[in-house]
């Protein structure tokens, strides 16, 4: 049996979700301040987002997924799954009885009646997502929490942390004077960017790259910011390079961008330093967002990220496999730092 006891201001629930910590282990707190008792792991589950879906087979949930929402791309066994919408009735989540519904907080609060019926029926309705990396190891560990899978959880954000460092100590390598100024396109038609705390720009800064718009601010305390292109403009010859993140919240295109009213006055327009990313590698609380770090990286300082060649993370199984080409340093401290991260002495061979 699974109750939601109470409600809990934002800034306790932000707090409580990005530590992972609680008073009560199987305790969670959602987005929208439910505190939620879990007396034993939730096994039929359907996911209305992307990262949760994605998060889930990660921690080796395939066989406790009964639901996804249309627009899943990855892993492919996603794809294989019922589909399920906000826009359906109750009726048709109740047939399939779930235990748990993950929503995130855009859904909690467009569709709330919905939300409603499914937890008069006696669902679990969780509203979660991250608003910048410190809250996605508490995200990661909620879905821990709520699976039974913290021993999984904790092995992800391990793997996460050396995969990082590995990174890190690439990018120290790279002199001040050659790191690249990016602006980082998240909606073209309304000239908007990423807010400084997000996991996008978490994913630019890591990679080597320096924010352009770090004075942004944040909308309605998303991952979003308002900017304009009036500002855009004001650091015309300052913009290295002109980054844009392409999916369904923004259609970008290099043409798009390079026809832009403006926009050739732009040194990254005018040397031919577009650049265009997937959404789901950088934007998204997933494992996965090593592989966008290390697209940005490749995209900044090819000379420097030649070496470092990552291949597809391993569906289902929450890894990271990197392969380090001719680079046997970067190899040995891969090597290193993952045994350190790992708490465990290196293997004699």
């Amino acid at each position: 049996m699974r109750k939601i006891v109470t409600s809990l201001p934002l800034l306790t629930l932000f707090l409580m979700v990005a530590s992972g910590v609680f008073a009560d282990p199987n305790i969670i707190i959602d987005r929208s301040g439910n505190k939620i008792l879990i007396q034993k792991p939730f096994t039929r589950i359907i996911s209305l987002y992307g990262a949760h879906t994605e998060n889930l087979f990660s921690l080796g949930l395939d066989q406790e997924i009964i639901g996804v929402s249309k627009n899943e791309a990855y892993p492919p066994k996603a794809m294989t799954k019922p589909v399920f919408s906000y826009h359906d009735d109750a009726e048709k989540f109740l047939a399939a009885r779930p235990d748990l519904v993950l929503v995130r907080p855009m859904i909690a609060r467009g569709y709330k009646s919905l939300v409603v019926k499914l937890q008069k029926a006696g669902i679990t309705v969780v509203s979660l997502q991250p608003r910048d990396v410190n809250e996605m190891y508490g995200y990661w560990m909620a879905l821990g929490t709520m699976t039974g899978r913290e021993n999984q959880t904790r092995e992800m954000i391990n793997r996460f942390e050396a995969g990082l460092s590995v990174i890190k100590s690439l990018v120290q390598t790279i002199p001040n004077r050659e790191r690249k100024k990016v602006y980082f396109e998240a909606i073209h038609s309304k000239m908007k960017t990423f807010a400084p705390s997000s996991i996008a720009i978490f994913a630019l800064k890591t990679a080597g790259g320096i924010n352009i718009a770090d004075d942004a601010t944040s909308v309605r305390e998303t991952n979003i910011a308002g900017y304009g292109k009036e500002h855009i403009l004001s650091h015309a010859d300052e913009i290295d390079v002109y980054l844009a993140q392409n999916g369904p919240m923004n259609r970008a295109t290099i043409r798009r961008i390079k026809e832009e009213s403006g926009f050739k006055a732009i040194k990254a327009v005018k040397n031919g330093q577009i650049y265009i990313i997937d959404e789901k590698i950088v934007s998204r609380p997933t494992l996965r967002l090593l592989q966008g770090i290390y697209e940005i990286g490749r995209i900044l300082y090819p000379d420097y990220f030649k070496g470092l060649n990552r291949s597809p993370f391993a569906a289902g199984k929450g890894c990271v496999h990197l392969y380090f080409g001719s680079n046997p340093t970067v190899a040995k401290n891969f090597v290193r730092l993952y045994w350190k991260h790992k708490n465990a002495k290196r293997p004699r061979r």
